[in-house]
């Protein structure tokens, strides 16, 4: 059997998620909604319901955040830009992949149109998605070339929706997702908003891929492998390194939350200055300088240099910036990524006195560990070891520091859902009050016994 055939059998085969790993998947699942719910009132948030809006009239599926319903695949579409537009979505990082942004997105969609689904049919449908796409990331022998949240996150994101529509051809599904795959770096390199457009198409293209199969179409089956396929285009790696391991590592347990709502190469600088900042009353005007020593993806990720004409989305992944605000604010806040807040000389000083050092880790799409090195005005030197960055699993949030996150994301929210926030596994597989969902038993050919309607 070749690795393709493995991962295809994994991606359809009837799971029950372990305990831990189910409590994992919860909690990414809450976290996701969390944040794209507070990406509903995000720069170019109203944009992008607007551009979706023109592509077709229906009632399908929720938005995030707010009180609206689009087509599946529109409404997949702007989820998936509200949950990663803010940079606070959940990720797996040795992958480098922000997975559960474009699977929960488009699962979501699927669960919507559908009319509901077994909450613990969706926790596995989104535990599959985000295994194959992590998967995909971690036999990566290349550089981050193309942007892996939309590349392997349409596969894994197909695959997925596939579960819930109750299609059985995941070949074609497979074929046709890898065909649809579109993501570029340069989006990073320059700090634009077609970062998170890209993983919106990323979610719309997984809910199209399963339209396409359940009406007759077919794709090529040697779409990962073959001569062609995504593992000669976009990321260079053996298949059979991560087939071998199916089932028995569930990658959504291994998947990092963000503290802050900022690229996640800021995290563990931003998580030492916040513990000194409350546990040893360093005061930030007696700081002479800062150097963090870092493995290259780091500097290439968020080493970019402050500009006060700089963008939102590139404020998010600038680390200057993102150090001022934490020493000057004790948190990262989006709402300060605004051009007078740029233009403040208290904040332009803080950040110029960050230097970022590479460490000679031979690892480019290592995040750690990471030594950070402060020098004080009376001539100390405070240093810190990183071993690993705040939200992942071994270095877990507390309760406080996820309640703050909650708190903050809600207060951003306004309009959202209160199940988001209070009953989020409810809201995620059920149908809200006065909706009136398609029944998909009926145009999908859907025979689960879990939808409900």
């Amino acid at each position: 059997m070749t690795a393709t055939a493995r991962l295809i059998d994994f991606a359809r085969a009837d799971h029950r998620l372990p305990p831990v790993v189910r409590a994992a998947a919860e909690a990414m699942l809450i976290d996701t909604l969390t944040v794209g719910a507070a990406g509903a009132t995000a720069p170019g948030a109203a944009g992008v319901r607007e551009a979706a809006a023109r592509w077709g009239a229906g009632q399908d599926s929720r938005l995030l955040g707010s009180r609206g319903r689009l087509p599946a695949a529109g409404a997949a579409f702007v989820n998936a830009f509200q949950i990663h537009c803010l940079e606070w979505d959940a990720l797996h990082e040795p992958a480098v992949v922000h997975a559960l942004s474009t699977v929960t997105a488009a699962v979501g969609a699927a669960i919507d149109r559908r009319g509901g689904c077994d909450p613990d049919e969706a926790l596995a449908a989104i535990a599959v998605g985000v295994d194959v796409a992590s998967g995909l990331g971690m036999i990566a022998k290349t550089p981050v070339r193309f942007f892996r949240p939309a590349t392997a996150g349409t596969v894994g994101a197909a695959l997925a929706v596939a579960r819930i529509a109750g299609v059985e051809r995941f070949d074609d599904v497979l074929g046709l997702a890898v065909a649809q795959i579109a993501g570029t770096m340069q989006a990073h390199v320059e700090g634009s908003i077609a970062l998170p457009l890209q993983v919106a198409n990323a979610a719309r293209a997984a809910v199209a891929v399963v339209d396409l199969v359940v009406a007759g179409l077919s794709g090529p089956h040697d779409a990962l492998e073959g001569s062609f396929g995504y593992l000669k285009l976009f990321d260079e790696g053996e298949l059979g390194d991560y087939a071998g391991q199916l089932g028995s590592v569930w990658r959504i347990a291994e998947c990092s939350i963000k503290p802050w709502p900022s690229g996640r190469a800021s995290h563990g600088l931003l998580a030492a200055l916040d513990g000194l900042l409350r546990d040893h009353d360093v005061a930030p005007e007696n700081i002479v300088a800062l150097e963090l020593f870092a493995p290259p993806l780091i500097q290439r990720l968020v080493g970019r240099p402050f500009k006060p004409d700089m963008s939102p989305a590139y404020a998010r992944l600038c680390l200057p910036l993102l150090t001022a605000l934490m020493l000057s604010d004790g948190r990262i806040d989006p709402r300060r990524f605004t051009s007078e807040n740029f233009a403040e000389p208290a904040i332009a000083a803080l950040a110029a006195k960050l230097t970022i050092t590479l460490d000679g880790n031979p690892d480019l799409n290592a995040l750690g560990p990471q030594r950070l090195v402060l020098t004080m005005a009376h001539g100390t030197r405070i240093e810190r070891e990183i071993p690993k960055t705040l939200g992942h699993p071994d270095a877990p949030m507390s309760d406080a520091q996820t309640a703050a996150k909650r708190a903050l994301a809600a207060e951003l929210a306004p309009d959202a859902d209160p199940r988001i926030f209070a009953a989020p596994l409810d809201y995620f597989c059920g149908v809200a009050s006065g909706d009136n969902p398609i029944n998909a038993k009926e145009t999908h050919g859907c025979a689960s016994s879990f939808c409900s309607i």
